[in-house]
């Protein structure tokens, strides 16, 4: 996808993020017919996840052929393009056990990045006491060990790349997903404010002019990786189709816990993910390697486009890459027709909600303070706007579970240490 492309897109997107919702439904939508539209809904914005993907393949297998500082740049802008559309599916996570099942292959983090490829060991250290592949370089390996098995890394395949996902039962070896291809476009961050992320010269992927070694094996790996994320999120979009688990798991449950397993992605993405795990603990921590997009430094984009598709499933209406708008009932329209006072409140909870983090977004895109510095220790203003962000999404979550019990439904939000019990997180 073309930088001016995306820009038409992003502000589709954004005449969305904030539109009047507060008039009553005419007639109230049955619950089934609710439940149907989040199906297609799903099917529609993992549909979209994948077709940008697939222009993020197309322009990164350019950059391989051709490597330039300009095809680096494109092939960047690309994956923030990408980037976009799959926050925007985050929602249908937590409630959805088959989205869950592949979502580690494709968004897992943190991630340690020297088991991938060089890192500067003077920043990142030699070893790890909790992760034996912690400078493994599957890239500059033709073997591994992971416990007692000795793993042929050879060559580089789909499987590969996933069979390095939680290796060792360690979260943060990633081998495929988007972090994955994030750090091989960018490098490692290594939080120089002149600078602002990953600084990966096109370079280590020019044969011609090798810098770093193994130009050939972190070609084929971003080529290999690229194209097992666009698989994974094919599967993904296939999840909903007319036969998929997702959808077919959905529809055979009654009304009552379908549209609980609704409620449960939408309240434990605002609350225990996004405002604790994502922006909350990196806060505590005041550790820059906990923004989440940490090697392009695009974090502030991810959080902000979590909330738009938090607000894509909550009002059933989801802005495509080609600007057009898929819209039906949804569980906003059921809450307004229970409690109308309570559906105004979930409206100003969320106009709020994403307000705050336009507002971080917006102050880092220009530069005055960039995400990773907001966490750092001392930031007064930078650490405000990530603690306004955490507080209008915990009162987010909080409205909508009232909105939960209007529905006379019951559902359990994924809850955060940072945000339940802060004094039991351990400083690094």
């Amino acid at each position: 996808m073309r930088a001016h492309v995306l820009g038409a897109v992003v502000a589709a997107v954004a005449a969305f993020a904030s539109p009047a919702f507060a008039e009553a439904p005419k007639d109230a939508p049955k619950p089934r017919d609710v439940i149907v539209h989040y199906a297609d809904l799903a099917q529609a914005m993992y549909g979209s996840s994948a077709a940008t993907a697939k222009d993020m393949q197309k322009v990164i297998l350019s950059f391989l052929d051709a490597p330039s500082a300009d095809t680096l740049a494109k092939a960047r802008d690309a994956w923030k393009a990408a980037r976009v559309f799959y926050m925007q599916t985050e929602g249908f996570r937590f409630g959805n056990k088959a989205v869950d099942k592949i979502e580690g292959d494709v968004n897992a983090w943190p991630l340690d990045e020297g088991l991938i490829d060089y890192v500067d060991k003077k920043s990142y250290g030699e070893k790890s006491d909790e992760n034996p592949l912690y400078t493994a370089n599957v890239i500059s390996s033709k073997s591994i060990r992971i416990g007692k098995k000795t793993i042929d890394t050879t060559k580089i395949t789909p499987e590969l790349l996933h069979s390095l996902n939680t290796a060792g039962g360690v979260e943060a070896n990633v081998g495929s997903g988007w972090h994955a291809i994030e750090f091989l476009l960018w490098g490692q961050n290594l939080h120089d404010p002149k600078i602002n992320a990953g600084s990966r010269p096109y370079t280590d992927f020019d044969l011609k002019n090798c810098t770093n070694a193994n130009c050939d094996r972190r070609a084929e790996y971003l080529k290999v990786a690229t194209a097992t994320l666009v698989a994974d999120l094919e599967d993904m979009a296939a999840l909903w189709g007319p036969q998929g688990a997702g959808r077919t798991t959905l529809l055979k449950m009654k009304d009552k816990p379908a549209l609980a397993v609704i409620f449960t992605g939408l309240g434990s993405l605002s609350y225990g993910e996004l405002a604790g795990e994502r922006m909350k603990l990196g806060l505590i921590l005041h550790d820059t390697e906990e923004a989440q997009d940490c090697f392009s430094n695009n974090t502030h984009n991810s959080h902000y486009y979590d909330e738009v598709g938090i607000r894509d499933i909550y009002y059933g209406r989801y802005t495509k890459p080609d600007g057009t708008v898929f819209s039906g009932p949804s569980v906003a329209d059921l809450i307004r027709a229970a409690d109308p006072k309570i559906a105004d409140e979930i409206d100003q909870k969320s106009d709020a909600a994403l307000a705050a983090l336009k507002k971080i977004k917006d102050t880092a895109d220009s530069g005055e303070i960039y995400y990773d510095q907001m966490l750092a220790e001392g930031n007064v203003k930078g650490g405000q706007l990530i603690q306004d962000g955490v507080d209008a999404l915990v009162a987010q979550a909080h409205a909508i579970e009232r909105g939960v019990s209007a529905l006379k439904l019951q559902i359990k939000v994924e809850g955060s240490a940072s945000l339940d019990n802060p004094k039991a997180v351990k400083k690094k």
